[in-house]
């Protein structure tokens, strides 16, 4: 059995084309030649792909990762030839950008790629929810301490800002749009987030922040208050408060 896997590994590796399997391959291994997959033995894993077309990036999802790919059916090899054909531009190491992307770009899905652990802060959140009209220049990223960024995204700019622990795990949301996912604080973290760096991020925009929050229907005050409490910051957000409200 050992040595009938190994000739099967010999005899199918690399192959792109199921018709190019030698005449007597149902005879020599028992599979007809009409069997959709072939088998691509690797040490410790076992793959089956698709030789029909099956294994074809969706031009809905702009960034993958090794790993997505894999999942997916495809081989090194094959990453690889679709890096070379244009199909994809590498990232990084583990990264891939979809060149054939035709959805709705947004700069936020390309944060995963370089930041693992970045959560989308500040006023760059702000805007996603809709809380000013101001935009800053590159994308507000919250990450861990000591947290090194190898390599850095040619087109998009991050600004880095160092949150340690419940500053950094308090509040993150996943969002997926059209398998996009990136993480991003929620509403009232990013409020409380904007209050606590109102220096930073400016006194006349943490007014517009927090006006356009007390406005929404959906605002909670319970919930704004509780992350305040636990950051650190609950008795400037009720000075705010009598002034505003």
């Amino acid at each position: 059995m050992e040595n009938r896997n190994s000739n099967l590994y010999k005899t199918t590796t690399n192959v792109q084309n199921y018709s190019s399997f030698p005449e007597d391959f149902s005879t020599k291994y028992g599979i007809s030649k009409h069997f959709p997959y072939f088998v691509e033995i690797l040490p410790s894993k076992k793959y089956i792909y698709g030789m029909t077309q099956k294994n074809v990036l969706s031009d809905q999802k702009l960034v993958f990762s090794s790993d997505d790919l894999q999942k997916q059916g495809f081989s090194y090899y094959q990453i690889t030839k679709m890096v070379e054909q244009g199909k994809l531009i590498r990232l990084n190491k583990s990264y891939y950008e979809n060149a054939g992307f035709t959805g709705d770009m947004n700069d936020f899905y390309y944060v995963q790629a370089f930041a693992p652990q970045g959560v989308i802060c500040l006023l760059s959140a702000a805007v996603y929810y809709g809380l000013t009209t101001f935009r800053p220049d590159a994308i507000d990223v919250a990450i861990p301490p000591k947290t090194k960024l190898s390599t850095q995204p040619e087109s998009q700019r991050f600004s880095l800002h160092y949150f340690s622990g419940e500053r950094h795990s308090l509040g993150v949301r996943t969002i997926s749009e059209n398998k996009n996912p990136f993480k991003i604080y929620d509403i009232e973290k990013t409020v409380v987030d904007i209050i606590s760096n109102r220096n930073k991020v400016g006194i006349e925009e943490t007014k517009e922040i927090l006006t356009n929050y007390l406005a929404r229907q959906d605002r909670n005050i319970n919930k704004l208050y509780r992350y305040a409490g636990k950051l650190s910051c609950l008795k400037i957000l009720k000075t705010y408060l009598e002034v505003l409200v």
